[in-house]
């Protein structure tokens, strides 16, 4: 199946995801045809440089046509544009996707502007680094972790089968749940602590310019982690944030809830409370690392 998947990919977006993709579709498609579609005329010549597409323009509706497969790997945000634009340029039969974070906001952006003979799958690969750009992707960022598929009960099993076989081929675990489902789960997992470590590191800065100097100087592990998840892109995590706000709110509220306990048990001094608590949240790494997700 894998020879015959797509004759022809068009990728609009070609940062750290698209780019990653095109690169297993490379190396485990080598048949297939790749149209990389960005903004910048600098990226576009990077992508020639690194042999990331066998064409490359600057317009997702020449990218889109013929097109097998078109993934849309850029920010939230221009979702519904990109839609619009591709819409016309669609063959009968092909297969949308994306690799968005939010696959509610996805949904509503990009399927009312599709044509009724094309297949919307939206996916999300549960992969990343904090860096940017075509330079910064790998085929094997994707090796061992999650894609999650949220098409409707309405789509063709066939794309979906489709879109599956492209994530597999990457070496992600493919699986599918409505997209409201994901949205609660990701703002659990990716976007609060996004959140929170934007505000740590943004708080950091804060500080006189003699203690932020130190900060930099002795960071523990710690200040270290968030500053790395803290160096993600800006624009990619303000659309998020503004597209899953629902979620992210409720659970906001929830962790501001937990932190005011904390502060009181420190307050009064109850160890107890404290113990029992990093107890309690150490369980949940030791659960990551046998889930192979560290």
């Amino acid at each position: 199946m894998a020879g015959a998947l797509f004759d022809r990919v068009a990728i609009v977006g070609i940062g750290l995801i698209g780019s990653s993709l095109a690169r297993v579709i490379r190396r485990d498609l080598p048949q297939t045809r790749i149209v990389a579609c960005a903004r910048r005329a600098e990226t576009l010549a990077a992508v020639r440089r690194l042999g990331l597409a066998d064409e490359t323009t600057d317009d997702p509706a020449a990218a889109a046509e013929g097109a097998d497969l078109v993934v849309l790997a850029t920010p939230l945000s221009a979702y519904g544009p990109l839609a619009r634009r591709i819409a016309p340029a669609l063959k009968p039969g092909a297969i949308v996707t994306d690799v968005g974070s939010v696959k509610e906001a996805a949904i509503a952006d990009i399927a009312p502007a599709l044509p009724t003979n094309a297949h919307f799958v939206p996916g999300h690969p549960v992969a990343g680094t904090e860096h940017s750009g075509p330079e910064a992707g790998f085929a094997e960022m994707f090796a061992d972790r999650w894609c999650i598929l949220t098409p409707s009960p309405e789509t063709d099993p066939a794309a979906v089968a489709k879109v599956r076989a492209l994530w597999e081929l990457a070496r992600m675990r493919v699986v599918t749940m409505p997209a409201e489902h994901h949205d609660k789960v990701l703002a659990v997992t990716s976007h609060l602590p996004h959140l929170i470590a934007y505000t740590i590191v943004g708080t950091a800065t804060e500080l006189g310019e003699d203690l932020q100097s130190e900060v930099v100087a002795y960071s523990a592990g710690g200040f270290r982690d968030f500053t790395r998840i803290a160096a993600s892109d800006p624009v990619m995590w303000r659309d998020i944030f503004l597209a899953n706000s629902d979620a992210v709110l409720e659970l906001l509220q929830r962790f501001s809830e937990d932190l005011t306990a904390l502060q009181r048990a420190i307050r009064r001094g109850d160890g107890d409370t404290l113990h029992e608590w990093f107890t309690r949240t150490r369980a949940i790494r030791r659960s990551i690392i046998e889930a192979k997700q560290a």
